[in-house]
């Protein structure tokens, strides 16, 4: 089995590496492709304006500067000799991808671009604790991803379907189990502008997140990282909202 791994965190990203170690587990057959920089939060963008600039690390280890959809596509297009992977595995990223994280997740996209192609993917996502990302949990989604990726294969990846999963802050002893989950929603997650000056006066600007009480919803990702359970969220290609469809068709046909 041949898989190509990817992150939004850059070559040098921890989780990188833990991901490398997880997918030698499963194949010797495992290539890197990732940005050479940190992408986070750059969702399923694609460079289009600026070159792709590749950079050889090893036979089997590249840099890209650009996103992670450009490191699958520079993977898949360019680097394997023309043999497609068998699987795609996007992350490990630190911090979790769940809720509205999913939209601007670089994680996320880099499967969701390896199934556009065709390819089975898998999204992975390590939850810190409340210190922040120095208090990354990674012992827990190396120990549970190798045999949780295997029940997964076993069991196939659907055609334009992204397994999105999320392993929760603690130590992998404490995790109580896997839940099969769908996307959450906070309870309010508030988007602001935080005005600066830099040493001259000029002003500068930073976006942060001013967000609520949370109330995960019923088997919903948020309640499944809340219970210390891995969460596995099957995520469609296809964003059509078919009841909306059948009402405006409706109305406006």
């Amino acid at each position: 089995m041949r898989i190509l791994i990817t992150n939004d965190d850059g070559i040098h990203g921890p989780g990188l590496a833990v991901l490398e170690r997880i997918a030698k587990t499963l194949s010797d057959d495992v290539f890197v492709v990732a940005p050479e920089y940190d992408q986070s939060g750059v969702a399923h963008s694609l460079s289009i304006n600026d070159p792709l600039r590749l950079r050889k690390i090893s036979s089997r280890h590249f840099a890209v500067r650009g996103t992670p959809t450009d490191c699958v596509i520079m993977g898949v297009r360019k680097l394997l000799d023309g043999v497609n992977p068998d699987l795609v595995l996007s992350g490990v990223n630190n911090g979790q991808n769940i809720a509205e994280d999913i939209i601007y997740s670089g994680t996320v996209a880099g499967a969701l671009e390896a199934a556009s192609l065709g390819i089975p993917s898998i999204a992975l996502s390590q939850a810190y604790g409340p210190v922040g990302h120095d208090e990354a949990y990674w012992e827990c989604a190396e120990t549970h991803a190798p045999g949780l990726i295997g029940k997964i294969l076993a069991e196939g990846i659907p055609q334009n379907i992204v397994i999105n999963v999320n392993f929760p802050a603690c130590q992998p002893e404490d995790v109580r189990g896997v839940a099969v989950t769908s996307q959450g929603k906070r309870d309010a997650q508030t988007i602001t502008i935080d005005e600066r000056a830099d040493g001259r006066g000029n002003p500068y600007y930073w976006i942060s997140f001013t967000r609520g009480s949370l109330n995960p919803g019923t088997g919903t990702d948020l309640e499944a990282l809340a219970q210390n359970n891995i969460s596995v969220t099957p995520l469609r290609l296809d964003s059509t909202d078919e009841h909306s469809l059948n009402r405006y068709a409706r109305a406006l046909c």
